[in-house]
């Protein structure tokens, strides 16, 4: 399906891929479309909505210059799959509810992180180094990690929000893991502490913003380099704790489960980075916050929400998005306003047949919240194909 409609209010134009976006995102989007080095144009992806600063779902490629806040502040944040040998015959509720205990027991959510005896230490060590150089560059990026510095414990865990642990079955009744975590809280405190600094960049520089979230480092500045290499510490260690949580998810299946193997090889992408790239005969910075890379021949995930479809899919490497596609199935409201409209009742209504939490502490997270997935999928339909169909059996969230 081709994009569905351009905004041209800025100095490029915005080419969305939905008819769905509300007002103010419409805004954000026009506001990045007047920043002087934006480059071609900007893509919203058919899962688009308000964010900070930059909508989430929003690929925006730049020359020699980064808005940190298009990275957003979970850095890395994205998902993870694989599918194992096993089928919907080895699975019964019994069965699944031992796992959904399980993994609770084993994988900490929320802001929980694992006890001292516990810790993922051989995952975690191996950024220990270059954090260690980072820190003592920047002593007042510890402060920013608040309750978050003993790192090490938090390899491993979900984190909270829409962060979530699922098993599925696809189209021909096959079992999939599938989670979605990323850098937790010191990702987190990365990404708030450099769009500070942006922030008063701008502010030094006397330059004028239409939205002061839309800070940014031009290159060759003096902290360019340096966010450079905090974003790729913690879009690595994102990818490395999905590692380790799909590691302690398998062996929690394990437990209670008929022997198995993992049949395929684990696709792990981010939706929340940066990348330099060449599009359009130029190297440029390509911000991706709520989109994954979808070339020719990438795979990705896009999940629904946790009573709704997910989708395993192939880029085609659309070069009108950047080579990219949308992260999911996107929020229609705010956490407030979903639990104003929504009850218990509608959320169990809403999540039949998955064994998940019921009660009004995840009614934020109900499937009427988000967009529809079906719709998502086909408002995106010249940027994947779809390989495998999942649908959940089991949802944690964090």
């Amino acid at each position: 399906m081709p994009i569905k409609q351009v905004l041209s209010h800025g100095r490029v134009p915005v080419k969305i891929w939905t008819d769905e976006i509300e007002e103010r995102a419409q805004q954000q989007l026009s506001n990045i479309a007047t920043l002087p080095f934006i480059h071609k144009h900007i893509a919203a992806m058919p899962d688009v909505h308000t964010g900070i600063g930059a909508t989430i779902g929003s690929v925006i490629a730049c020359n020699k210059a980064i808005i940190p806040a298009a990275v957003g502040v979970d850095i890395g944040c994205g998902m993870i799959a694989c599918r194992l040998s096993l089928t919907a015959n080895d699975l019964d509720e019994k069965l699944i509810k031992k796992v959904f205990d399980q993994i609770n027991r084993d994988v900490p959510v929320g802001r929980d992180q694992h006890r001292q005896e516990r810790a993922l230490v051989a995952h975690a060590l191996p950024f220990e180094q270059q954090l260690k150089v980072m820190t003592e560059k920047h002593p007042q990026l510890l402060k920013s990690f608040g309750k978050f510095s003993n790192w090490i414990y938090q390899m491993g865990t979900l984190g909270g929000g829409n962060h979530f642990i699922e098993l599925c079955l696809d189209e021909m009744q096959r079992v999939w893991i599938m989670l979605h975590s990323g850098s937790r809280g010191i990702g987190n405190g990365i990404g708030n502490y450099f769009i500070e600094l942006a922030r008063k960049d701008m502010e030094r520089w006397f330059i004028q913003l239409p939205d002061r979230d839309l800070a940014y480092f031009p290159e060759g500045c003096e902290h360019f380099n340096d966010y450079i290499e905090a974003v790729d510490w913690a879009q690595r260690y994102a990818f490395t704790n999905r590692q380790a949580m799909l590691a302690l998810i398998v062996a929690a299946l394990q437990r209670h489960l008929p022997p198995f193997e993992i049949t395929t090889e684990a696709v792990n992408c981010h939706h929340n980075y940066v990348a330099l790239e060449n599009h359009y005969d130029a190297n440029v910075w390509v911000t991706r916050k709520g989109a994954i890379r979808a070339r020719a021949g990438d795979l990705g995930i896009i999940p629904g929400s946790m009573g709704a479809k997910s989708y395993i899919v192939r880029g085609k490497g659309n070069p009108e998005s950047f080579n990219s596609c949308a992260h999911g199935a996107g929020r229609k409201m705010s956490r407030t306003a979903a639990e104003h409209q929504f009850t218990t009742a509608d959320l169990m209504q809403q999540t039949q047949g998955v064994v998940c939490r019921k009660d009004k502490g995840v009614i934020d997270e109900i499937p009427g919240a988000y967009k529809d997935i079906d719709t998502v999928m086909a408002n995106q339909d010249d940027l994947v194909e779809v390989l495998h169909t999942l649908k959940q059996v089991l949802c944690i969230k964090g």
